[in-house]
């Protein structure tokens, strides 16, 4: 997948990025280019070898179609929650988000939203639920052109349905 200057893409576990440049480096007398990204919302910038753009996760923003399948994961109400510790729970979960998956970061945002009606969360759990909810509302505010008031309100009601 090729991206262009000006693309917003999505980075794994750090969410929305805009492809800024695209750099060539001299690594080890071979010539690497890489896509130059900067984080939605913050100074931080990534550099990631165009040719191994795949392997690390960056994906181009969802679609319509992609954002409503988001949605009917966040309404499934038959949600099976393993009961399994709360840190065996929290590396599954890891592994979902570093996916870089939006479906996958929606299983686990919808999974802790509903666990947390049930029980105390762990501070780590609680943090990811926080995590996992910023990512989506980050990616679906760009792939929908919403607010992140929009975006809130559609998640609130996505969980209410």
């Amino acid at each position: 997948m090729e991206f262009t200057i000006g693309e917003m893409t999505v980075y794994p576990v750090l969410g929305v990025a805009e492809v800024i440049g695209i750099e060539n480096k001299e690594i080890s007398s071979t010539v690497c280019s890489f896509y130059v990204l900067k984080l939605m919302d913050s100074d931080r910038q990534i550099l990631v070898p165009k040719d191994r753009a795949d392997q690390v996760g960056l994906r181009p923003i969802a679609n319509g179609e992609e954002v409503e399948e988001v949605f009917e994961i966040l309404r499934e109400q038959d949600v099976h929650i393993d009961k399994q510790t709360w840190n065996r729970r929290y590396r599954g979960f890891m592994e979902k988000i570093k996916t870089g998956s939006l479906f996958e970061v929606a299983e686990v945002f919808r999974d802790l939203y509903r666990l947390k009606s049930t029980k105390t969360l762990s501070f780590g759990e609680r943090r990811m639920l926080e995590d996992a909810k910023n990512l989506i509302v980050k990616e679906l505010c760009v792939a929908q052109n919403w607010s992140e008031t929009q975006v809130e309100e559609q998640l609130e009601k996505a969980f209410a349905a």
